[in-house]
């Protein structure tokens, strides 16, 4: 496995300063960038852990704490496992910060996120990739259709409310995206019923999109997080696997 090398640093946004985490091959070259966002429950020791996993396979991986504005990562006090049966305090304190994320922020910070990541000394030039967790799906849906051509490829994993009433929508950045998608949608998901997930593949198909979506069989919501009681390895190992074949057809081209 390539060694990588990460460090935090700190992203000026037009609402304050985000810190996030930043990794890479440690050889000194240069590599296609991948803007990650993260889950729920934040910036982390396992989300790091993942991130370094990507960029040891080519990859500059940025993942900005996205709840900046509440503070520095950790923004909640979370335990080593994360079981929220056992912790409902969590949700009450997350679901605010949440609803806060509407589309108009998502993009107003995603453009600084991608101004750093396409200025950082590490990143090839061209376009780069976003991918999400939880609701960072999301926002990696709302950067690709913000963000257009700059934006060569996106994925969202285990993200609910895709398809909704109301103009922050997802599906409603789709018509101005050009990116490739990726979408690994778990069947234990109660924030993504079939109904939504056969909504936003049309949805896809109709803004004519080059585009792939998979229900995962026995998969729970959060079942790429290896710190939390949702963690499916068989899931995880597949979503990965995912992940890098569509980096690799839409930035090393």
């Amino acid at each position: 496995m390539t060694a990588v090398q990460g460090r935090a640093v700190e992203i000026t946004t037009p609402d304050g300063v985000a810190d996030a985490y930043v990794t890479h091959p440690a050889d000194g070259g240069t590599y296609p960038g991948l803007l990650l966002y993260m889950d729920a429950f934040g910036l982390r020791p396992s989300l790091r852990a993942l991130a370094d996993d990507l960029a040891a396979h080519g990859y500059v991986v940025l993942v900005p704490n996205v709840f900046y504005r509440h503070g520095p990562a950790p923004v909640v006090d979370l335990p080593e496992f994360i079981d929220p049966q056992q912790r409902p305090d969590l949700m009450a304190v997350i679901v605010p910060m949440l609803r806060e994320i509407t589309r108009e922020t998502a993009v107003r910070d995603a453009g600084a996120y991608l101004q750093w990541l396409t200025e950082y000394e590490h990143t090839a030039s061209g376009p780069v990739a976003t991918a999400g967790y939880c609701m960072g799906g999301r926002l990696a849906v709302y950067t690709a259709g913000a963000f257009g051509g700059r934006i060569a490829a996106a994925a969202g994993f285990h993200t609910g409310g895709l398809l909704v009433d109301g103009p922050d929508s997802p599906h409603h950045s789709l018509e101005t995206a050009s990116a490739e998608m990726y979408f690994g949608h778990a069947d234990q998901d109660h924030s993504l019923p079939p109904e939504q997930i056969e909504a936003f593949d049309a949805a896809l198909t109709a803004a004519g999109l080059r585009h792939r979506t998979e229900v995962y069989p026995g998969a729970q919501h959060g079942y790429t997080q290896a710190d939390t009681d949702a963690y499916d390895r068989e899931a995880d190992q597949r979503h990965r696997r995912e992940l890098l074949g569509l980096l690799d057809r839409t930035l090393r081209r």
